[in-house]
């Protein structure tokens, strides 16, 4: 298995992913366990006018409920939220969103570096991030942010990607706690379960 590192007690997941992280992020939702006692918060690049069908292809395979939080939703224990089309997600405190329509962040509104850096204040040491697959540079800012307020940070294998740029820049950007295949992704995530 792994020996853990940081074992500081977690509660909360981010993670983020743009070209070729659908079917990984699909993949890790049907393998984490059911009664998962953290909110899991995804920031995933998409098409900015298209706000239906997103949600629905995740939760087919989930075994958390997928939502997209509205301005100030609750984070709750055990759930699974993707950052709405067009806009950042952020957290505003440690049970509690927020979302904004400021400038985009390396081409990107949801950007990851957004939902990073403010996951980072709110949770410190708290957090666990993950950054998987993606064409642009997006989410190293934000893991290295992380990385100074004690979070984990975890990145999947650029072996492993469709688009290593993404994985490639966070390892560029910071020392990150694990680079993994996504199976040992959902192994190590289910470990802080």
């Amino acid at each position: 298995m792994f020996s853990l590192k940081n074992k500081a007690e977690k509660t909360t997941v981010v993670i983020g992913g743009s070209a070729g992280s659908f079917p990984i992020v699909n993949r890790i939702l049907e393998g984490i366990r059911p009664q998962y006692r953290m909110p899991v918060i995804l920031c995933l690049h998409r098409l900015r006018d298209k706000r239906e069908g997103f949600k629905e292809a995740l939760e087919i395979k989930s075994k958390l409920p997928v939502n997209e939080p509205n301005d100030k939703s609750l984070a709750l224990p055990g759930h699974a939220y993707v950052a709405p089309a067009n806009y950042h997600l952020l957290m505003e405190d440690a049970t509690h969103f927020a979302l904004a329509t400021t400038e985009l962040v390396q081409y990107s509104r949801p950007s990851i570096d957004v939902l990073f850096e403010s996951a980072a204040d709110v949770c410190g040491q708290h957090l666990i991030a993950v950054l998987l697959s993606g064409a642009n540079r997006d989410g190293a800012t934000g893991m290295r942010h992380i990385k100074r307020k004690g979070g984990l940070l975890i990145v999947q294998d650029p072996q492993e990607c469709s688009m290593r740029t993404m994985p490639e820049a966070a390892l560029q950007a910071t020392e990150v706690d694990y680079v993994l295949k996504t199976e040992d992704i959902i192994r190590i995530l289910n470990e802080f379960h």
